[in-house]
């Protein structure tokens, strides 16, 4: 059998939760929906959260809310997902790629400054499996230059900067996603959190066509806008996953321990660390080598046994349609020695000790043999 880099664990008590949402009288955005909003808050401190249907829908109306348009720009990692610039490219924006951080592969604070010009509307940051930012240069720089702050914490729900959680912070809002190999799931979905009334009020239009209602349900349309609602299905799921969050978190933490474990003084083997002021949720382990030619040889090995190995992520100025639309003379030179080198490890609630066993003695044994 075959094992993954990444996949949900769902249990007993979550299947029969979601059975009793089909089993009443509400299936969409409605007391489920309702109730996970309210956790979400709880959790992270936050004043408010609007749930949708994934999350490059959250970036979306994230960047609505603050009138991203034609002629802005954003400034944000070339490591993520694709979506983080692809929701404002739907914008008609334009991303600017900043270069990352060696040390935890996140976005470089202290090259943000030389990349804001007249047209930069938003620091878009990304805290890259689940290692939070250097949030307080990041929100400096966005003050001196009167910029709004949108967190990209796809990976990072239950993380913690300076000992705070994520959601209650200096920034406008905050993404999240639940995709299956995300911390907690609900097979796809998302949501924003911000601490700004106004904010909020305009995501929850945004979330359902543009439409504002009034004490007596009166329907008014007031932006030209699309359905990003998520059912009561899902949240069902959320809710019940919600509970066990802080446990997947340790057994993640307790992962991370033995592959270190394992792995530590191997050679050519970089491991991931965390810096002093965070606490990271490690949705992703995510090593690097020496040179290309030690990471494919060792990917291809683990393949081999059946250990489906991944890379996140090519720079997203790489991709074709940006290298056709653009970016066809960018380059960063951290962010492409990154992805030449680095190889994401099975990490996931449920992973056995004898597979990340049988990982660490793969890697162990060719580096021995070389």
């Amino acid at each position: 059998m075959s094992i993954p880099y990444g996949k949900q664990y769902i249990d007993e008590k979550d299947i029969q939760e979601v059975v009793a949402t089909l089993k009443s009288n509400y299936l969409t955005t409605w007391p489920k929906v309702a109730e996970f909003e309210q956790k979400l808050c709880a959790y992270t401190w936050s004043k408010y959260a609007v749930a949708v249907g994934n999350g490059t829908q959250a970036l979306h109306i994230a960047y609505q809310t603050i009138w991203l348009q034609a002629g802005d720009e954003i400034i944000t990692t070339a490591n993520t997902f694709v979506a983080t610039s692809n929701a404002a490219l739907f914008c008609w924006a334009t991303p600017v790629f900043c270069d990352i951080e060696l040390e935890n592969y996140n976005i470089d604070a202290n090259k943000i400054e030389n990349l804001i010009t007249a047209k930069t509307k938003a620091i878009v940051p990304v805290h890259f499996a689940g290692q939070p930012c250097e949030m307080t240069k990041i929100w400096d720089i966005a003050k001196k230059y009167w910029l709004q702050v949108i967190e990209d914490w796809a990976h990072a729900l239950g993380a913690q900067y300076n000992w705070i959680k994520i959601g209650n912070t200096q920034s406008d809002m905050v993404t999240l996603s639940f995709h299956p190999v995300k911390p907690i799931t609900t097979g796809e979905w998302g949501a924003v959190l911000t601490n700004n009334k106004e904010y909020y009020e305009k995501l929850l239009k945004l979330r359902s066509h543009g439409i504002e209602r009034d004490e007596k349900w009166f329907n008014n349309m007031v932006y030209l806008w699309n359905n990003y609602r998520i059912t009561d299905i899902q949240c069902a799921l959320w809710c019940s996953q919600m509970d066990k969050l802080d446990y997947f978190l340790e057994s993640r933490k307790n992962i991370v321990k033995k592959y270190n474990e394992n792995l530590h003084n191997t050679k050519w083997i970089i491991l991931p660390k965390e810096k002093d002021n965070t606490i990271c949720g490690w949705h992703l382990y995510v090593v690097r080598f020496e040179t290309e030619e030690i990471r494919d040889n060792v990917m291809s090995e683990l393949k081999q046994k059946w250990y489906w190995v991944t890379l996140h992520y090519p720079p997203v100025y790489s991709h074709t349609y940006y290298r056709e639309h653009g970016y066809k003379d960018t380059t960063l030179p951290n962010a492409e020695l990154y992805y030449k080198t680095c190889l994401s490890l099975p990490i996931f609630v449920g992973l056995e000790d004898k597979d990340i066993d049988a990982v660490c003695f793969i890697i162990k044994d060719m580096a021995w043999r070389k």
